[in-house]
């Protein structure tokens, strides 16, 4: 089982957490889902000193070293573990590779009952390295933002454990779904107890929010995905540890094309029970925000592509989103929680310049948003 965490070094900027909980913050925090990427000449240097992706993440000292990268160009408000999403079913035995130029892909897909029989929660020792790289995250962050652990949903996770890789249609983890329900529900039964010990674990190496991408819940029809995500999310979201070295660990629950469900990924008691739903470029957020009517904090959205423009496009677009949610304070002298982010992860091909447009606007609208109301 991996170590406890070292004694907590006080956060110097907890607006992302407070953000999370719904508490009143000087402005609108900051972050990026993939913000330690391809994008970065620096990251790119560092994977080939690596040697390759699985050798950034399984070694703790690169790991930290690429987490840290966009935390040195921007003053981003968290800080987000580098790993993969597929090291759970890796360590189950799949055996996870990255070719040159293409996708995960796994040497073992499970698409059959003997496959789905072998299935085990795997032995966390198997992931030691993804704690250890917390621990040394933590250390290096010294608390000047918080670090957000994740992992895939068991939904997601399932689809590339039976297709192999990623896919277009999705065609062979949905005729599994449909044709033996059986199995897909053995290997997300299988993949939620493996999130659930994988997170806590996380949170006990010291990461202080976690984040579950439910990436492919967005391509079920509508009583597939409350049958076959939405209920083995829940199922994570309810045994997850919500309190270390003090504080409450916020959960994030994204899902990809996940809009027209807000109302049921939101829910306190029927829902997933996140305290924070990410949302993509596809909801409209000030929309969102009444259809939740606070219950949850809202994490996005803006379009990853939007990033492409010239810099004062991009600045334009990021008051747009500002602007859409509003004043986090409420006439009723509640308040709604918004944490800045793309609606999906940041291309590689992004110009660095321009997230730098990006988090300026974002701090500086969102604070000229809270001295006017």
């Amino acid at each position: 089982m991996p170590r406890m965490s070292e004694p907590a070094t006080a956060l110097k900027n907890d607006t992302f957490l407070r953000a999370c909980l719904r508490e009143p913050t000087a402005y609108t925090p900051l972050w990026l889902m993939r913000q330690a990427g391809r994008y970065l000449p620096e990251y790119n240097a560092t994977r080939a000193r690596a040697g390759s992706f699985m050798g950034l993440a399984t070694h703790p000292e690169f790991a930290t070293e690429v987490t840290l990268q966009p935390l040195e160009r921007w003053p981003l408000d968290a800080a987000i573990l580098f790993s993969d999403i597929l090291t759970v079913p890796d360590a189950m035995g799949l055996g996870l590779s990255f070719a040159a130029g293409e996708g995960p892909r796994f040497a073992h897909p499970v698409r059959d009952e003997a496959a789905v029989a072998r299935l085990a929660v795997p032995d966390l020792e198997r992931l030691r390295y993804v704690f250890d790289a917390v621990r040394s995250i933590r250390r290096a962050l010294a608390g000047r933002v918080p670090l957000i652990g994740f992992s895939g949903s068991p939904w997601t996770l399932a689809c590339y454990m039976v297709e192999g890789a990623g896919s277009d249609d999705y065609r062979t983890v949905k005729t599994m779904l449909y044709a033996r329900p059986d199995l897909m529900h053995r290997i997300l039964e299988i993949n939620a107890r493996s999130v659930v010990a994988y997170l806590n674990a996380q949170i006990d190496a010291g990461a202080q929010a976690v984040m579950v991408f439910d990436s492919w819940g967005g391509v079920l029809a509508d009583a597939a995905f409350r049958t076959f995500s939405l209920h083995y999310t829940r199922a994570v979201v309810s045994q997850l540890k919500r309190e270390a070295q003090g504080r409450r660990v916020p959960c994030i629950v994204f899902t990809k094309g996940g809009g027209g469900w807000l109302e049921e990924i939101a829910d306190p008691v029927h829902g997933t029970g996140a305290d924070v739903v990410g949302l993509d470029w596809t909801a409209d957020l000030g929309r969102a925000r009444r259809r939740v009517d606070d219950g949850v904090a809202l994490q996005g959205n803006l379009d990853p592509a939007v990033l492409f423009a010239p810099p004062e496009v991009v600045a334009a677009e990021a008051r747009a989103v500002i602007d859409s949610f509003g004043s986090p304070r409420r006439a009723d002298g509640r308040h709604g929680g918004h944490v800045f982010n793309l609606g999906h992860g940041i291309s590689q091909f992004t110009p660095p310049e321009h997230v730098a447009a990006l988090v300026e606007a974002v701090h500086g609208h969102s604070r000229r948003w809270r001295n006017a109301t």
